[in-house]
């Protein structure tokens, strides 16, 4: 397998360069991720015994296959891969049900999603049905699911102080374990906001003012992952919501005057109770600390890299270990963006018998890791402001990214 990784790597270096893709900087960008994407997690589910014409005939097609064909195979390696995370800790929590599906309570005892707020306001018998509409699971700890999910698939993640050298590096996420290259290794949780619902974003419009765990996708969503934390003990409805105090004073160095006008000044929009929508999720999901990860210091590189995960709302029985919701309801609003900046345009983007999905992030390991720190570029833009501890990894990409 060390060879054919080889070849990989070099294909890695030569498609980069292939005048197909986009010239556009931000898209040429986004098409290089891609084509990274499909070599490794393409490169991972060919297994152990693959041939080499095997790998050959991903490379080739790494070349001919268009950047939307890729993206679909990328959406098809990694689902593939949470698949079977998602049956492994069901086959944990739910051995029951694993084993007899039709004793699967959610089956029979469907509830409609409803806001946070509805629940609270809606007395001890909206709470009691509540409870009956979230299925038991077996009452082991998060640690006890870590350890057992490192039990099946060889790695697990922990949480603990970052070995980069400097002060504000604070925790770090370790692999406890070995994964090969093009691994799923961790899922980026918390509340996705589209370009549509900006600002409802706690601080907005200085969103980072005051939350390092806040991440972007090309297509402009945000996911805040600050809400999520640690995640929890228990498997329950989960809305997202956080105490905020908008007018908390951002680190010292990290704030300048024009910062602190905006902060006093503007405010975000409160939520209201349609659009505080809670979704019943695992929060013991050993995967889900993705925010944890820290930029690689000066003369380390990362070991993982983001990758765009649309996960499919159809499929029901993995949702509960996909640790996002959206804020203002599932259904997409169509947007345009022009520049920086991104405008209503029209009805939805659902078309007629298309399925609904949530856009969230994965991060994918890019070559084979034991027992080490992960490290993720931030790339962050080299436009603005980065803090003192910020080395890039790739100057020109950070560019193109932000273009």
């Amino acid at each position: 397998m060390a060879f054919l990784f080889n070849k990989f790597q070099e294909a890695i270096k030569t498609l980069a360069k292939n005048p197909m893709f986009a010239r556009d900087p931000r898209h040429l960008q986004f098409e290089a991720d891609v084509n990274r994407l499909f070599l490794y997690t393409s490169y991972y589910r060919l297994g152990e015994n693959a041939e080499e014409r095997d790998a050959e005939e991903i490379i080739d097609l790494a070349g001919k296959a268009s950047v939307a064909e890729q993206q679909n195979q990328v959406q098809e390696n990694v689902h593939y891969q949470l698949t079977h995370m998602c049956q492994a800790m069901d086959g944990i929590l739910r051995p029951d049900v694993t084993n007899d599906p039709s004793k699967d309570p959610s089956e029979t005892h469907s509830y409609s999603r409803r806001s946070g707020l509805s629940f609270a306001v809606g007395g001890a018998a909206s709470a009691n049905k509540l409870s009956a509409a979230i299925p038991a699971t077996r009452p082991i700890t998060q640690a006890e699911l870590s350890n057992r999910f490192r039990d099946h698939f060889g790695y697990t993640l922990d949480i603990k102080p970052s070995g980069i050298p400097h002060k504000d590096a604070g925790q770090g996420l370790f692999l406890s374990g070995e994964a090969n290259v093009g691994a799923v290794l961790a899922i980026y949780p918390g509340v996705i906001y589209s370009p549509a619902y900006y600002r409802y974003i706690p601080g907005y419009p200085r969103i980072d003012a005051c939350n390092n765990y806040l991440i972007t996708r090309y297509d402009g969503t945000i996911i805040d992952a600050k809400p999520w934390s640690l995640g929890g003990e228990t498997r329950e409805l989960w809305d997202g919501s956080y105490l905020v105090d908008h007018n908390a004073v951002p680190p010292k160095g990290s704030e300048n005057n024009s910062d602190r006008v905006w902060r006093m000044l503007s405010k975000p929009l409160e939520k209201n109770m349609r659009e505080n929508f809670g979704e019943v999720l695992e929060r013991r999901n050993p995967l889900a600390f993705g925010h944890f990860a820290n930029h690689p210091p000066k003369g380390s590189s990362p070991n993982v890299m983001i990758c765009p995960y649309d996960f499919p709302l159809s499929e029901k029985n993995m949702r509960v270990y996909i640790p996002n919701i959206t804020f203002g309801g599932e259904e997409p609003i169509k947007m345009k963006r022009f520049g920086s900046f991104y405008f209503k345009s029209g009805s939805s983007d659902n078309q007629a018998g298309d399925s609904l999905v949530l856009k969230t992030l994965v991060l994918v390991s890019t070559r084979s890791i034991r027992d080490e720190e992960l490290f993720l570029n931030y790339r962050y833009s080299n436009s603005k402001r980065r803090p003192e501890w910020y080395s890039p990894v790739d100057e020109e990409e950070d560019k193109r990214r932000w273009s």
